[in-house]
């Protein structure tokens, strides 16, 4: 299993993870890394510890803030599905109507041309 180097608040950690997942890992640890920096600016050194779990807090936040959006957007594809499958039905049932308005006006003509053919 390899290791990679982590860096955060300036400290460096050792973590395994599964082989090929390293370039992962260290985005992973990038975005954690921004939000202690981020966390330093606003707060200053406030212990590791509490910084970590600050940095837990808004990274959580932010997945819980994307999961919600997330919903909304499905719901707003099931309508936008829902009123595709409506256009769809109006779209069957008005070439059914059509269709049948062609064969309806292809008798009359033949009718017409019976008749005039028979004069």
């Amino acid at each position: 299993m390899p290791l990679v180097n982590i860096t955060a608040n300036q400290r460096t950690y050792a973590i395994a993870c599964d082989p090929g997942e390293e370039e992962h890992l260290l985005k992973l640890a990038a975005h954690v890394d921004a939000k202690l920096r981020e966390l330093l600016q606003s707060a200053g050194q406030a212990g590791e510890a509490r910084l970590l779990l600050m940095a837990a807090l808004l990274i959580a936040d932010d997945y819980f803030e994307c999961l919600a959006e997330l919903e909304k957007r499905g719901k707003v594809m099931e309508g936008l599905s829902s009123a595709r499958d409506q256009a769809d039905a109006r779209i069957a049932d008005t070439e059914q109507r059509a269709a049948g308005m062609l064969e309806s006006a292809a008798g009359r003509i033949e009718e017409v041309a019976d008749r005039l053919s028979a004069a």
